[in-house]
């Protein structure tokens, strides 16, 4: 890791930069991507004075609300048309459907907001907005408060720990524990409750 770091710190800030955006850009289309490590990685080369800690904030987060909101308009326009399609009944049945469409007209703008800071949930939110048809207002100002509130703690807190890589690794560990256990229970709770409906 050390040597990995050092490979880092010996980059020009212009690059480092240009990672970490794309990063937090992609994690909207591939969620898999690692965002917050990215994020967390350019926090801690602010706190040891490599990069400037409102300039890795500025960056990803504009980054994530902008990829977030293309993928909400692409499936507002093309959504509805692919889940109501032969292949997408398939992957979605229509009462499932039309239970996730009521549940966002339902709870949309503090739900998005909610999920949005979720890790499991994330990547989600924009599509599922977009194809049940959440207006861009309800949509979008959550997505851009979350994605504010969640990269400039994740900013903060790394860089004020600069120096200590130990420190940094610890404190992502707790947060990411602390916040896939809360969308754990979520999924679990939504699952029996969904499963509990259409058996109705």
């Amino acid at each position: 890791m050390s040597d990995f770091l050092g490979f880092l710190e010996g980059l020009p800030p212009g690059p480092l930069y240009a990672l970490i955006t794309a990063l937090a850009a992609l994690e909207n289309v591939i969620p898999p991507l690692p965002a917050d490590t990215a994020v967390a990685l350019g926090a801690f080369l602010a706190g040891r004075g490599r990069l400037l800690p409102w300039a890795v904030f500025g960056l990803t987060w504009s980054a994530n609300f902008l990829s977030a909101s293309g993928v909400y308009w692409l499936a507002r326009r093309y959504g509805r048309a692919f889940f109501t399609g032969v292949t997408g009944r398939r992957l979605l049945p229509a009462p499932v459907f039309a239970h996730i469409e009521g549940q966002y007209q339902r709870h949309g703008v503090y739900g998005i907001f909610i999920a949005r800071l979720l890790p499991v949930w994330r990547a989600v939110v924009p599509p599922f907005a977009g194809i049940a048809g959440v207006s861009a207002p309800r949509a979008l100002i959550p997505l851009a408060l979350a994605s504010a509130l969640w990269y400039g703690l994740l900013t903060w807190i790394v860089a004020s720990l600069g120096t200590n890589l130990d420190a940094v690794i610890a404190v992502l560990a707790r947060v990411n524990w602390i916040l896939g256990a809360i969308a754990g229970a979520a999924l679990i709770f939504l699952a029996v409750w969904s499963l509990r409906r259409l058996k109705r």
